[in-house]
């Protein structure tokens, strides 16, 4: 990098070999490899001091289980947290795992996104594949909106189960209940929209 410079490296996952070292400064019941690694890396930071044009950026979702040499002044020192996108992310985010796939044109991305809230990037791209494998299934050339509705089923409630169904006191109780988180959600101001209510 120094040879290249001005240039980023971006080290993904930092978890991975940037965990907490074993205490007392030597390998015990550490991974000597993993732990060399991070000793390299940590001097090789050291070296990128002044103005050598190399800047270092890493990712991780464990920043909790870092080594606390990594996030010394002059190394990781400032964080930046990413969140969960926003509606509008989602939109953009759906948008480009749509690009390579026929959509339905009923399907609205705006209601897809209105109804994965707490999804990641990557749920949403999954839920983009497991849709196209509905399509797929059901011998259709595009997605269609009930592929990603049975998509989005699979993926934040599971399969749909046909245990107990026969038991009619005991659907009613479920009926009642999954009813009632409709209702509170309905009535909670500022609350995600209800868009289903199922006992499937």
């Amino acid at each position: 990098a120094k040879k290249n410079a001005p240039g980023i490296i971006f080290i993904d996952e930092i978890d991975a070999i940037g965990r907490q070292r074993a205490s007392g400064g030597g390998f015990q019941g550490g991974n000597d490899e993993r732990e060399q690694t991070l000793n390299q890396i940590l001097t090789e930071m050291d070296g990128f001091k002044g103005n050598s044009g190399v800047i270092v950026i890493a990712a991780t979702n464990r920043v909790d289980i870092l080594d606390s040499a990594l996030m010394r002044p002059g190394r990781f020192d400032r964080r930046v947290p990413v969140d969960l996108p926003d509606k509008e992310g989602r939109v953009a985010i759906l948008k480009v795992h749509c690009r390579d796939k026929p959509l339905g044109g009923e399907v609205d991305l705006d209601q897809v996104a209105q109804r994965t809230t707490g999804f990641s990037g990557a749920m949403l791209q999954n839920l983009m594949n497991e849709a196209a494998i509905y399509a797929v299934r059901s011998d259709k050339e595009t997605i269609g909106a009930e592929n990603i509705d049975s998509a989005l089923d699979r993926l934040t409630v599971g399969q749909s189960k046909d245990t107990g169904t026969n038991q009619k006191k005991r659907q009613e109780l479920v009926a009642w209940h999954e009813a009632g988180h409709a209702v509170m959600a309905a009535l909670t101001p500022g609350y995600d929209p209800v868009a289903k209510v199922t006992i499937v």
